[in-house]
């Protein structure tokens, strides 16, 4: 029988292999990025026509290669960055397995031309489908140029299956931003279809990341900096707060490699736990740096994916760090984060003796024997001294119509000879006199004597429910206070005041921003800012809904630089954007220039609210939802602060506008509007 098995030829195993290394036009542009950050390159430009199907072109100024080494680059497994198998566990460079290049010239047509620095001339070196075409020299600059033209043009089943070239260019772009993000002091520039789109300049980690993601990241980073003996951690991560609908600004990378790890993404994500809603995610940037020989990064072609020899610690102490760098901020409050006598997490060691903690034990624990008092335990109380000269009464429960005591009780003996007095300030304090028999008290309870009309002046109408001392009927007092809910009805949110056809009475300012007033006879705080947010709410709400919205224009346009995604979004929500009230003019380069704004909007929160509505427009498609949320971030961007400046008259005009509102309980955030003071609360605090 004749053999079966043959050794492949070396054309079809780099095709196979590209279907690893190379799978869609980002992965082209990766490879290509790191090569030349590995080359020692200063600045990088990536050049991308019809998604990279037709073009990818990168140009660096890197170290250059000579005519040998741009011939034998295009071969499998030949590269400059190991030499032997121990280099493998300690790698210092982005490549390392000789596959990029081969893989690439094997599905596309390669061009080559570069130049060392101390050449007079360069080298064009040419590779079409994996099988070399030429070589020459040529003049070029010094470093590499790359021209990748017609990708997967020999394998119709590949090419057909490439992503619409809007898809691929948000792959190149993503791509792009990664190697960009862990190279601050590299300058790069990317290109769509020749139109710029990013151009960085060498900066800092987080003039950087301001620069890929958007300036509005800027005031959201919190610095995150954790040094063990197994791993240290650093880079930013953005306030609860900032957290989004999306996980787009989530980046891992160790030793200057990007990579996706979802068990260590939960160590972040914990430490947001009850910071930030379930839907939304926190952005992070951090940076690992670990001894290479602790982790392997040889897992998978695209080396996205690295193996961890301390996961579990490493976990830990990305938890602690960011968790560390939230209570700084106060975003975890009661948390101590002195560094004093911290513990240190050390690395097991070969040959290292350790020595096993003593076990304490207590002989004498017997819980069941007569007696016995466990260590620690508190003394149990002795009689409460009585103060001299008083004579304390048990307080009686409900007390029947009239205002009387019920039996056991005797309201006004709370002190002997002493009268209570009749007069009660439900916003101030107990009104006392001084008179020669020293001062008259109130009574603990809420119960007026007998010749008292009213129990408080100008607490007629107050609910019963509000105080323990309230007057019940007595067939009511046998009856339960509890009202049976069924499990089956719908949940509806709570409101503070029931009665919608209660006037805000007696308003008066007691803090820069709140009023106090009384409510239906219910004494309650009010937040006159957020009160403000609802009814500009619902008047954009109305507005939007009956698309009359209102433009104020500037007096002079007010320009303001997108990132290329909200450029990009800014384009396609145009006509929304002019609906709401904006006059908005795009000059290109990421610019635009804003003429005109929604009336009464203040020009301070002008480029915040642009930004925020980018996000609405992103992230909800629902249109009546997506009407809210605009009319909200509106409202929140068009209220001002109500300071100590605001008068008496102006806070009243504003709660008679509160009164007519359709939910004048809470804002459109869902905080509270209103907040009621009971007569407990009233005698907790007089006490």
């Amino acid at each position: 029988m004749a053999d079966r098995i043959k050794l492949l030829p070396d054309v079809v195993a780099n095709q196979i292999a590209a279907g690893e290394v190379v799978n869609r036009p980002s992965s082209v542009v990766k490879e290509m990025m790191e090569n030349a950050i590995d080359a020692g390159a200063h600045t990088v430009t990536v050049n991308a026509r019809d998604g990279g199907r037709e073009l990818i072109q990168i140009v660096d100024d890197g170290c250059g290669m000579s005519p040998m080494d741009a011939r034998m680059a295009f071969d499998r497994h030949a590269t400059s960055k190991i030499a032997s198998v121990e280099d493998i566990y300690a790698l210092h460079t982005f490549g390392f397995r000789g596959e990029a290049l081969a893989s690439i010239a094997a599905v596309a047509q390669v061009e080559l031309r570069t130049r060392q620095e101390g050449d007079e001339v360069g080298t064009q070196t040419s590779v079409n489908g994996g099988k070399f075409q030429s070589q020459e020299p040529v003049m070029c600059p010094a470093g590499s140029q790359f021209y990748v033209r017609n990708l997967f043009y020999n394998v119709p089943a590949r090419r057909r299956f490439l992503e619409k070239s809007t898809a691929s260019s948000k792959q190149i772009k993503a791509e792009f931003q990664r190697v960009a993000l862990c190279n601050p002091a590299v300058a790069f520039e990317l290109y769509d279809n020749d139109v710029p789109v990013y151009r960085l300049q060498p900066t800092s980690l987080a003039g950087r990341i301001v620069d890929v993601v958007g300036r509005h990241i800027k005031p959201n980073l919190l610095e995150v900096a954790a040094d063990t003996s197994i791993v240290r951690v650093d880079g930013f991560v953005g306030r609860p707060a900032a957290a989004k609908k999306s996980n787009a600004e989530q980046y891992f990378f160790v030793n200057g490699r990007y990579f996706s790890d979802q068990y260590l993404r939960k160590a972040v994500l914990k430490a947001y736990e009850k910071l930030i809603p379930d839907t939304c995610f926190p952005s992070y940037f951090l940076f690992l740096t670990i001894d290479p020989e602790r982790i392997d990064v040889n897992v998978h072609p695209q080396k996205i994916e690295v193996k961890f020899d301390d996961k579990e610690a490493v976990w830990e102490i990305i938890h602690a760090a960011v968790r560390n760098t939230l209570g700084k901020t106060g975003a975890v409050p009661m948390m101590d984060f002195t560094a004093e006598g911290r513990i240190e997490i050390p690395v097991a060691r070969q040959g290292a003796v350790y020595d096993e903690p003593a076990a304490m034990v207590n002989e004498h624990y017997n819980p069941f024997a007569e007696g016995y008092v466990a260590e620690g335990a508190d003394e149990q109380c002795g009689d409460v001294e009585e103060f001299p000269g008083e004579d304390f009464t048990e307080f009686p429960g409900p007390t029947p119509r009239g205002g009387r005591p019920a039996a056991g009780g005797d309201v006004g003996a709370s002190r002997r000879g002493a009268a209570p007095h009749p007069a009660f300030d439900p916003v101030g304090e107990y009104l006392l006199s001084d008179r020669e028999g020293g001062y008259d008290e109130v009574p603990s309870s809420a119960v007026a004597p007998d010749d008292a009309a009213v129990p408080f002046a100008g607490m007629a109408d107050v609910p019963s429910s509000l105080g323990g001392g309230a007057v019940v009927a007595e067939d009511d007092a046998q009856r339960s206070v509890l009202e049976y809910v069924s499990s089956e009805d719908a949940a509806v949110q709570q409101r503070l005041i029931e009665t919608p056809a209660a006037e805000f009475r007696g308003v008066t300012p007691v803090a820069p921003g709140y009023v106090v007033a009384m409510l239906g006879g219910v004494l309650v705080v009010v937040d006159l800012k957020r009160a403000q947010e609802r009814l500009l709410y619902e008047y954009y709400l109305l507005m939007l809904t009956n698309g009359s919205a209102v433009s104020e224009q500037l007096l002079f346009p007010e320009r303001l630089v997108l990132s290329h995604d909200e450029y990009e979004l800014l384009g396609q929500y145009a006509a929304e954007f002019a609906a709401v009230g904006f006059d908005i003019e795009r000059v290109g380069d990421g610019a635009i220039d804003v003429k005109g704004t929604p009336a009464d909007m203040p020009s301070d929160t002008i480029d915040e609210l642009i930004y925020q509505l980018l996000q609405t427009f992103a992230h909800v498609s629902a249109a009546d939802l997506r009407r809210q949320r605009i009319a909200a971030e509106l409202a929140r961007s068009g209220a001002r602060p109500m300071g100590s400046c605001t008068s008496q008259e102006e806070a009243e005009r504003l709660l008679e506008r509160l009164q007519e509102a359709g939910d004048r309980c809470f804002s459109p955030a869902g905080k509270p509007i209103l907040a009621e003071i009971t007569l407990d609360e009233l005698r907790a605090k007089l006490r």
